[in-house]
């Protein structure tokens, strides 16, 4: 229970479903303090009260369990390593890959309990298979595909059926104070929201150039190639303009020699996508290339695409180019179906 409307009306669903129910509220961070509070939080003092009452109010046990060290490690750690190898990656996937569905679920089954129950917007029906939401603008299945089949065994995810404002109101008719509480943004752990400053704190300021993809030429200068992604087209402060006047965006990172790479908007076109430490869960490995659809970050549409496995490693051909896709990201494969499209398979983008 995260202290929000979501995992609160899960906790309660799951008590009407007739399950006997503990309500256990993770504490993340090693200094509550440094992490956000109010309208843009998570993992709070704050958040953790708010739990505690959702709890009360349901009727049920809870207990808080101590995290930190383990989410530090797995995820804050994980993060920053991310940055300075050049890659983009996602906390809140690597959180449900390393906390909620390993760490909490192995001291959970450890415990004596049958499965994790969670707010996350995704169904997974009586065939075991991940699908999206029915509230797509909310849905969270790409944050899920990493799990594996015998994680999604043990989970159970009771909202998939419902839209935000529904929750909310269910919320309000079962008396919870959250549910008006706004929903948590951007990333827990850094306090202020700036990324950059938090990633200069810990791998310290390291000159390197700007350059132009195409002539090579030096257009300025940064002090952490860690502070640019894929796709980003403000903050480059460049000091030279394009011959042709339009904007310039990040094309690559190259931390070997600390380069940012700049080019135009159509240099962005990715039209394969390759995938390391893949995860199949929507049936039998597939022996050859299939047709479906791969989302290529959080809030992205999916496009259409052939998926084929081999060697350890997921590659993706796009039918049509997608932009701004930075490796440390996941390329998800979904198959489109009029009950939900489900979750195939998933994979961390390499190249």
């Amino acid at each position: 229970m995260s202290g929000g409307v979501d995992s609160a009306v899960a906790a309660a669903r799951a008590v009407e479903a007739g399950h006997d129910v503990t309500g256990v509220h993770l504490a993340l961070a090693r200094n509550p303090q440094t992490y956000r509070s109010g309208a843009r939080g998570c993992c709070t003092l704050e958040d953790s009260r708010d739990a505690r009452r959702a709890a009360d109010v349901i009727g049920i046990p809870f207990y808080v369990w101590d995290m930190a060290d383990r989410f530090h490690e797995d995820v804050v750690d994980d993060f920053v390593a991310e940055y300075a190898a050049g890659r983009t990656p996602n906390p809140c996937l690597r959180c449900n890959e390393k906390i909620k569905f390993a760490a909490v679920l192995d001291r959970a089954v450890a415990l004596g309990f049958d499965a994790v129950v969670t707010g996350h917007h995704a169904r997974l029906g009586p065939d075991g298979l991940l699908r999206r939401s029915v509230d797509l603008g909310k849905d969270q299945s790409y944050v899920l595909a990493v799990l594996r089949r015998d994680q999604l065994d043990r989970s159970i995810f009771p909202l998939g059926d419902s839209t935000k404002a529904q929750v909310r109101a269910e919320a309000a008719e079962r008396g919870l104070a959250v549910a008006d509480k706004p929903d948590s943004h951007d990333i827990c752990f850094i306090a202020d929201g700036d990324t950059r400053k938090f990633l200069a704190d810990r791998l310290g300021e390291t000159p390197g150039d700007i350059v132009d993809a195409q002539t090579g030429a030096v257009l300025g200068t940064h002090q952490g190639a860690y502070a640019y992604t894929v796709g980003q087209r403000r903050g480059l402060a460049l000091q030279t303009p394009a011959p042709d006047g339009r904007p310039r965006y990040v094309l690559s990172i190259t931390p070997v020699t600390n380069t940012v790479t700049v080019g135009p908007a159509a240099a962005l076109d990715v039209s394969d996508v390759a995938g390391d430490r893949p995860v199949w869960t929507g049936g039998p490995e597939p022996a050859g290339p299939i047709e479906c659809e791969v989302q290529l970050r959080a809030h992205g549409d999916a496009v259409p695409a052939t998926v084929t496995l081999a060697n350890g490693r997921l590659h993706a051909e796009l039918h049509r180019p997608a932009r701004g896709i930075a490796a440390g990201q996941a390329v998800v494969a979904y198959r489109p179906d009029p009950a939900g499209d489900v979750v195939l398979g998933s994979a961390t983008i390499s190249s």
